[in-house]
């Protein structure tokens, strides 16, 4: 059976459908993951009142629409990130469909090798996505377990995107030497952490997927997008503020050194600081970390994409 003996409208139905599906599922991870949570164990439930939350209630995209942006249990209102998440994840599953999927040869296009190509991309594409997320709210990205097997599946399915195995694993050591090189050279002259070693690990899985290429384009393109955002935000009146989720969660470590008796005090502080590098940072204005893994996972989508055309600009524009 070919890809060509199924109908383009139900391709890109069970696209959609199934991105949306996955994109609920995203969600969970987003919001349990930071905090340690299993994300299979317990079903689904309220964040507010905890009460489990009904299939029928949990239909992506209409329950949000049904309920009117609000908890059937409590009442309480729903972040709009939900729904977007929701979206997004449809919307990335039509978009692998229609870019890598559908412009193979289809008569000639086994579905086998259709769903190979779709799958993997489509977990790529959910990966980064919840990375970014991740990163935004809580400034760290996924588990290094999740990294791993992102990193293992991208050298894996090299020959998917018509790549070497070797490319891909230059492309790891590659990300990772830029990330964990530039943190170095910062250090040095700062004194603190100027890349966070989670943005160093997501380039070196970037460079996985695509290669040395990938992984500059990954740095070059995400550093740029990253600095054209904020200075919109700048410029639009906005502040850039670290998330609300890491100043709490340094207010209580600080709060636990503090009833320490005061002779473990510093060696507590200097102990955090060692294990996390955001202990001293500041939260507001130009010295407020700021996320870089979302930038890092848009370029990746970019590069998913539209990676041959994008890869060639770039290296035309940094050759030229």
């Amino acid at each position: 059976m070919t890809l060509a003996d199924l109908p383009l409208w139900f391709l890109r139905g069970i696209a959609v459908m199934f991105g949306l599906l996955w994109g609920s599922f995203l969600n969970v991870v987003i919001y349990r993951v930071p905090r340690g949570q299993s994300v299979v164990s317990p079903p689904s439930n309220c964040p507010k009142c905890n009460k489990p939350i009904r299939p029928w209630q949990n239909i992506p995209v209409i329950s949000y629409v049904l309920l009117r942006g609000r908890s059937a249990c409590c009442k309480e209102r729903i972040s709009p990130r939900y729904v977007m998440v929701e979206l997004i994840g449809g919307v990335l599953a039509l978009a692998v469909l229609e870019l890598l999927v559908l412009p193979l040869s289809q008569p000639t296009t086994s579905l086998a090798y259709a769903g190979a190509l779709f799958s993997t991309a489509f977990a790529f594409s959910l990966f980064l996505v919840a990375t970014a997320f991740v990163d935004l709210e809580h400034l760290v990205i996924l588990p290094d377990k999740a990294n791993l097997a992102a990193a293992i599946i991208g050298i894996g399915t090299a020959s998917l995107r018509n790549l070497e195995v070797l490319d891909t694993v230059i492309g790891a050591a590659v990300g990772l030497a830029l990330g964990f090189g530039i943190n170095t050279i910062y250090r040095m002259l700062r004194g603190r952490s100027g890349f966070a070693s989670g943005d160093s690990i997501l380039l070196g899985v970037v460079g996985s997927w695509f290669g040395w290429q990938g992984a500059l384009f990954g740095l070059f393109a995400g550093a740029l997008q990253g600095t054209v955002i904020f200075i919109l935000v700048r410029l639009l009146g906005g502040r850039v503020e670290e998330p609300e989720d890491v100043t709490r969660e340094r207010e209580e470590i600080l709060a636990e050194i503090e009833k320490l008796p005061e002779e473990e005090r510093a060696a507590a502080m200097e102990e955090w600081r060692k294990e996390d590098e955001l202990a001293d940072a500041p939260g507001e204005g130009m010295q407020a970390p700021l996320a870089f893994g979302p930038f890092i996972a848009l370029a990746g989508l970019e590069l998913l994409l539209f990676g041959e055309t994008l890869r060639d600009a770039f290296l035309a524009w940094a050759g030229a």
